[in-house]
């Protein structure tokens, strides 16, 4: 299989864009007529909304967009059957021939992270044989832990060509409580970062990035910016944009001049974009997905992706 960094190249190109869907399904969000097919007040309802939300989802946005990234946390508040509908989802989203970064900020040591790992990637191996349980395409993961922690990810990654978004500069409120902490003289989300650009070093695809990227928050543009020129053979993934507040021209320092390097992400902008009583909900979230895109495009070099 292509290296991840030259499949997202492709997929972004293809698509003209490098726009991510994020999928965070929360019931009180859902469409009515949604909820009332599945309103038995039960979480295996609950887990089986998400999914027939999703999927249309999915099939909406599949012929506009290269990526989406389920939040798994919506899914396994549902308990067992929310993970039947989160495996559902990830299969539909690469039946559709969509690019997946599962969102669980993943992290531990040893085994435990080989066991992480091998769930997302390369499959649970019982008795020297291999069995698939999330086959995402990338993870996000944690960095706290250090080397040690964040190598079985990498293994396991790299057995089948995927890749990892390693936590740097994170778009929430809090984030300098802890990542602007002074540490010999810079930041200490700029020493992840350096990090996570040596890792990305260590597998380059043929487009220049590594397949370790860096998750890079767009409330934080100057941040944004500066990171982009310290790691630049680092893919980023961008949150923020959208419905927590960051704008397209705050991503635009993501992306390199030829319009990749760079994956912004939108979820409430999009799959939260309509009442629930809204039966026009499909045609406003293929609305909401072309204008993140347009906007997107007016301000970034994102503009430049074109099909080879």
């Amino acid at each position: 299989m292509l290296h991840i960094a030259d499949r997202l190249a492709a997929a972004c190109r293809a698509k003209g864009n490098a726009l991510c869907v994020g999928i965070d399904p929360r019931w009180e969000a859902l469409p009515r007529e949604v909820r009332d097919w599945h309103s038995d007040g039960t979480l295996t309802a609950v887990a089986a909304a998400f999914a027939h939300f999703s999927e249309r989802v999915l099939e909406i946005v599949a012929p506009l967009v290269p990526v989406v990234k389920p939040q798994s946390a919506f899914f396994e508040a549902c308990g067992p059957a929310g993970f039947m509908a989160q495996q559902h989802v990830l299969r539909k989203a690469r039946a559709l021939g969509l690019i997946t970064i599962l969102d669980n900020k993943r992290n531990d040591i040893a085994s435990t992270a080989a066991a992480y790992a091998d769930a997302a990637f390369a499959g649970t191996a019982i008795d020297g044989k291999r069995h698939p349980v999330w086959e995402a395409d990338a993870l996000t993961i944690n960095p706290y832990l250090g080397r040690d922690a964040v190598e079985p990810f990498l293994a396991s990654a790299r057995q089948v060509s995927g890749g990892v978004f390693v936590l740097v500069r994170t778009s929430n409120q809090g984030a300098r409580l802890f990542q602007d902490l002074d540490c010999r003289g810079k930041p200490l989300y700029q020493h992840v970062a350096d990090a996570v650009g040596a890792w990305a070093r260590e597998n380059l695809g043929a487009c220049g990035y590594g397949d370790v990227g860096a998750v890079v928050g767009a409330t934080h543009p100057a941040e944004l910016a500066g990171l982009r020129q310290l790691i630049p053979q680092t893919l980023f993934l961008v949150p923020g944009y959208g419905a927590q507040g960051g704008s397209a021209a705050d991503a635009a320092a993501a992306f390199r001049d030829d319009g990749l390097g760079a994956i912004v992400n939108s979820s409430r902008g999009i799959i939260a974009c309509f009442q629930p009583d809204d039966a026009m909900w499909e045609a406003k979230i293929e609305a909401a997905t072309k204008a993140a895109i347009t906007d997107l495009k007016a301000a970034a070099p994102m503009a430049k992706l074109t099909p080879n």
